[in-house]
């Protein structure tokens, strides 16, 4: 029988920054949410020659070249990409599936996981580790921020996402968020984020965000990711194009809410677009009132949040003390 090991990694929901220019002593700081759709699932196995198939594969065979190189495992290996998060959406694509090629490389080789080693090694987690902590674990996600240790941000808390809530995506496929060397340009050009405004995002996530998961209270959740979201928007916006990078997301969001949504915002420099609602047949029924004005390109689904990190999975292998 063949070994391969199978790896499946959640997409990501950042809800926004307690820092967004970056200037405290920690930098940054972040909440976020990994999701149950969409996912990226790699699948590894040894090979004559090493082969990578599959929807974003130069990047990540350039992961598996670097971690073999760490790990000084000179084997060659099959690796397929089944399925992955889009890219230049918001939703942390590049962070998963370098942890899953990382993950399914180790656990092939009977190798111990580590997750903030590789990240570090991979360059994930400049500024925020909702994504590496994701791929730890589920739940609503916050992090201190990055200090000067080189490590990734530490996870302050995390709670639990309630079961029967749900998030409402706005997905635009024909436009990408900010990246590369036009992320690093729009932070350094922007002006620094005021005290007083980090002090009132903290606020919001520690009497809004955190209560409001803890007492389920869907509203005063919703309102807290609200308030968070204009503060960051209105810093973001010179860089953006105004508070969304999508006009055709934000005309949604704002028809999500008009149907009585929450929480409504951009998840890091989009083009997706969040927003939450009560249970699953509010969700449907905001959904479907707010697809009446969907542009081309765009398309509105309706998610869980995911209270478990990666699943590993194999085949031919016994996965005990991996």
């Amino acid at each position: 029988m063949s070994i391969s090991v199978t790896i499946r990694v959640p997409a990501r929901l950042h809800l926004g920054f307690l820092d967004p220019s970056g200037s405290a002593a920690r930098r940054f700081g972040s909440v976020g949410l990994p999701l149950s759709q969409p996912e990226t699932v790699v699948t590894l196995s040894r090979s004559g020659e090493t082969m990578v198939s599959g929807p974003d594969a130069e990047r990540a065979a350039a992961h598996l070249t670097a971690l073999c190189r760490q790990l000084d495992i000179r084997a060659q290996h099959r690796l397929t990409i089944e399925q992955s998060i889009p890219r230049h959406a918001g939703l942390g694509s590049g962070t998963q599936i370098s942890l899953a090629v990382a993950a399914a490389l180790r656990t092939l080789h009977r190798l111990p996981l580590d997750i903030d080693g590789d990240a570090t090694l991979l360059a994930r987690g400049n500024r925020s580790g909702i994504g590496i902590a994701s791929f730890a674990e589920g739940g609503v996600i916050i992090d201190a921020g990055r200090s000067d240790s080189g490590r990734p941000p530490t996870v302050i808390a995390r709670l639990p996402f309630p079961d029967d809530w749900r998030i409402i995506l706005i997905l635009d496929h024909m436009q990408s968020g900010l990246h590369g060397e036009d992320e690093i340009e729009a932070f350094r050009s922007l002006p620094p984020f005021p005290a007083s405004g980090t002090g009132a995002i903290c606020h919001q996530v520690l009497t809004g965000v955190m209560p409001g998961l803890i007492e389920r209270d869907l509203a005063a959740f919703g309102a807290a990711i609200t308030a968070i979201q204009l503060l960051v928007g209105a810093h973001f916006a010179p860089a953006q194009g105004g508070m969304y990078t999508s006009k055709r997301v934000e005309t949604i969001a704002h028809e999500l809410a008009q149907a009585g949504a929450v929480g409504i915002g951009q998840s890091s420099w989009g083009p997706t677009g969040f927003a939450f609602a009560q249970s699953e047949n509010a969700a449907v029924e905001m959904v479907t009132a707010a697809r009446k004005g969907a542009a081309q390109g765009i398309e509105v689904r309706v998610v869980q949040g995911r209270n478990s990190g990666a699943k590993i999975s194999s085949t031919g292998l016994d996965l005990v003390g991996t």
